[in-house]
């Protein structure tokens, strides 16, 4: 049994991972085009094309996490030594230079690659220490209940710092004399200085995370020549292993759903919403960051009274009604901001149950792939989960953006065209809804239910400890 230190020193990590994931989630679309000055296509277009070197090097750094071996384990010591290179990139990503358009978005590109690459290089060794803290599968649960909570704690006070940063300008004169009346008319060195806050908390909760954690499980590894599984081995191990390619589908499709309507907010509220209502976009993420760490709590009892497979589709079926919900609210009445709030609560309740379930997944597919290749390649495999997230959430951007661009979106209207209008509700609505749809197709499929992964970790236990 896990100490609760570690438990909670593990929900550090994704404490801080999460807080810059969520800015990234949120406001990059609307950084870009509004603050940086790119063209949606021109943002669309970075979002989605990064992606092709994010599917090298996700798995490039499982592979290489797979095969570190330091005195304090594989995986945990890239929290430290990824610490600070990660919050200054992270910073550096939302600096706007001072340079021709040629050249910032050259930059553009340039900084939004490194920070991928420094998020996969803390990122995947993190998920990877899901499978080598313990060897229980309920117990792996619990740390991925863990990690969530503190996930959305860390998305709670992400969006709380730009919560004052909003409510600190709403009203103000920018630089360019323009009243402003919200995050996207701020301008570009208070942009700066609002994300390294939050970088300099996320390096010293990544340092926290390497010291109040251990590795305490040693995967068994197939000996090859040099004594280890070869990287030919592991590729063909991890792309024979059917339930790793549906736990990838519907984590993409989780993923792109929560994207798409978290990018779309900030649009929503600066060209619906009235902007006399108490609510502003930053308190309404928030608000869904609370509902989401109360539907962690119910996680693991769910998921123990109906199975983790069950559990996630019910809950992605759950998101699509009430995503659905939000286009029919009715707009310019009184009562439109509480019916977006109500129906955003239930999902992000939905999204906070179902969130700590995939963690808890990739990692049963590990000790799948140990059984049946001899090999758990933990880190190859949990790579896929990284390899999810940040495909989810640039396609997620990428068609937020792409669809503003077709239907029209000019930010220098003070008010948008009608089919404008439309497609924003739509983003948060009918589009996500696909997104969930997408994942419960996955899920119907995926074998590991909770009698499977019973019989394969009694297998394992007898096997490690002969």
């Amino acid at each position: 049994m896990a100490k609760l230190s570690e438990k909670i020193g593990y929900g550090l990590g994704d404490f801080a991972s999460s807080m810059f994931w969520k800015i990234f989630s949120y406001y990059l679309p609307i950084f870009y085009s509004d603050v940086f000055g790119l063209k949606p296509v021109h943002a669309a277009t970075l979002l989605l094309v990064t992606k092709l070197y994010d599917a090298v090097s996700d798995p490039v750094m499982g592979l290489i996490a797979d095969r570190t071996d330091t005195k304090w384990g594989k995986y945990r010591p890239y929290l430290l030594w990824m610490a600070i290179p990660f919050a200054i990139i992270g910073t550096l990503s939302f600096f706007v230079p001072d340079a021709s358009y040629s050249v910032k978005h050259i930059y553009a590109y340039l900084m939004y690659i490194l920070m991928m690459t420094a998020y996969t290089a803390v990122n995947v060794p993190y998920g990877a220490m899901l499978g080598v803290m313990t060897d229980d599968s309920r117990e792996k649960s619990v740390f991925s209940s863990f990690r969530m909570f503190f996930a959305y704690v860390g998305s709670f006070i992400a969006m709380g710092i730009f919560g004052l940063f909003e409510k600190s300008i709403i009203g103000k004169t920018n630089a360019a004399g323009k009243v402003m009346r919200g995050v996207g008319d701020a301008d570009p060195m208070t942009w700066t200085l609002v994300v390294s806050i939050v970088a300099i908390m996320c390096a010293v909760l990544f340092i926290l995370c390497f010291v109040m954690t251990r590795e305490h499980v040693k995967v068994e590894k197939k000996l090859a020549a040099a004594g280890g599984s070869s990287i030919k081995e592991d590729l063909k191990a991890l792309v024979t292993n059917g339930p790793w390619w549906l736990l990838l589908g519907a984590a993409i499709g989780q993923l792109l759903c929560g994207s798409i309507r978290g990018g779309a907010a900030a649009y929503y509220f600066a060209n619906i919403m009235d902007t006399s209502v108490v609510i502003t976009c930053a308190a309404y993420l928030l608000i869904g960051e609370i509902a989401q760490m109360a539907g962690v709590t119910f996680t693991v009892a769910l998921s123990e009274k109906f199975g983790k497979r069950n559990t996630f589709i019910a809950t992605l079926v759950g998101v699509i009604i009430f995503s659905c919900a939000i286009w029919f609210i009715p707009l310019g009445s009184a009562s439109a901001i509480w019916w977006l709030l109500a129906f955003h609560v239930l999902v992000s309740l939905c999204f906070g149950i179902a969130a700590p379930l995939t963690w808890s997944m990739f990692a049963d597919v590990a000790d799948y792939s140990e059984l049946k290749h001899g090999g758990a390649s933990t880190g190859l495999i949990f790579s896929s989960s990284s390899m999810a997230q940040k495909f989810g959430g640039a396609i997620g951007g990428f068609l937020l953006l792409a669809l503003l661009g077709a239907f029209g979106y000019d930010k220098a209207l003070d008010v948008q065209a009608p089919q404008t209008l439309d497609a924003i509700r739509a983003m948060m609505s009918f589009v996500p809804a696909i997104g969930a749809a997408i994942g419960i197709a996955f899920l119907c499929f995926y074998p590991l239910t909770t009698a499977k992964m019973n019989d394969i970790q009694a297998q394992l236990r007898v096997r490690r400890e002969a």
